[in-house]
């Protein structure tokens, strides 16, 4: 694991989207980070080791689900699917799609995750990523803990690696290469999700904290972030740091967490979320394509 020296930091942005704003100052501590997400391999050996089944493997409740057809309520879980031409971006139904039997191992109609262990893996709800970390004796990081450590060093940079989306023409990160939804113009084929580690670090040493998957992290979803910055309750155990709130047991379908960091669907055209002050609230259950996680463990 990697170490990211706490400290002050600067989070937030002011530039870009509303859930984005204050601009605050906030302290954080020592983490040490996966530097990667976690991938399909590992996360099959973490499935293999355990029997864990996914949320995106499970029978629906009809009861979570009022006024649904209990024939749709099969296991499944959603798929970006690139339409054939352009499409109205403010319909997101254009190019997502429900796909039954969609999970981890099979993420959508093409190459199983043996064919992608080192991509990272998809498909997985909070709870999914959270069991993972436990069993790896680690934890998922905060928002705070997150955005700090995506920022690699850079106070108030727009991107991980300064000011610039592509300096110097590079592309930095997995992210949409031209007009979104309907064609990719990636350089080098990357038109879903790439294997981890394929563009270049941050300042600390972590990679893709932009792009390629968003990532869960433990703190629930507020509009803005000002009351989210707290750092960690003390913990029970010292890797983990701190209660997980809400409990996983005491989950609910209307329940949302903060994710991180944007995916290879962010672009110019539509979703400018390929930065570390970038935010979004996700379901807990609500599995997707471009949806990942990695974990870390505190000192102490």
């Amino acid at each position: 694991m990697v170490l990211v020296p706490g400290g002050l930091d600067l989070l937030g942005s002011d530039r870009f989207y509303a859930e984005e704003r204050p601009v605050v100052e906030v302290e954080v501590g020592d983490v040490r980070w996966d530097p990667h997400p976690v991938t399909n391999a590992e996360y099959a050996a973490f499935v293999a080791e355990t029997g864990h089944v996914t949320v995106a493997e499970r029978k629906l409740d009809p009861a979570d689900f009022p006024g649904a057809d209990p024939e749709l309520l099969v296991p499944g879980s959603q798929v970006f699917t690139q339409p054939h031409g352009p499409v109205p971006l403010d319909d997101w139904t254009r190019w997502w799609r429900w796909q039954p039997g969609a999970q981890w191992r099979q993420p959508g109609d093409g190459p199983t995750w043996r064919e992608l262990p080192d991509h990272p893996v998809v498909h997985v709800g909070w709870e999914d990523a959270l069991a993972y970390a436990r069993w790896a004796g680690k934890d998922l990081a905060t928002e705070a803990e997150w955005e700090h450590a995506a920022r690699g060093g850079l106070v108030g940079a727009d991107y991980a690696w300064g000011d610039e989306l592509a300096p110097a023409g590079r592309v930095m990160a997995n992210t949409w290469q031209g007009p979104f939804p309907w064609r990719s113009e990636d350089p080098v084929g990357h038109d879903r999700t790439s294997p981890v580690a394929s563009y270049p670090a941050n300042g600390y040493g972590l990679y893709d904290m932009v792009g390629n998957v968003w990532e869960w992290t433990r703190t629930p979803w507020t509009p803005d972030h000002r009351d989210r910055l707290a750092p960690p309750e003390p913990a029970s155990s010292p890797c983990c740091g701190g209660a997980v709130r809400p409990a996983p047991e005491a989950l609910r379908e209307t329940d949302r967490m903060v994710t991180k960091g944007g995916s290879h669907l962010c672009s110019p055209y539509y979703c400018r979320r390929y930065r570390p002050a970038a935010r979004q609230g996700h379901g807990v259950r609500d599995t997707t394509s471009h949806l990942g996680f990695r974990c870390v463990t505190r000192p102490g």
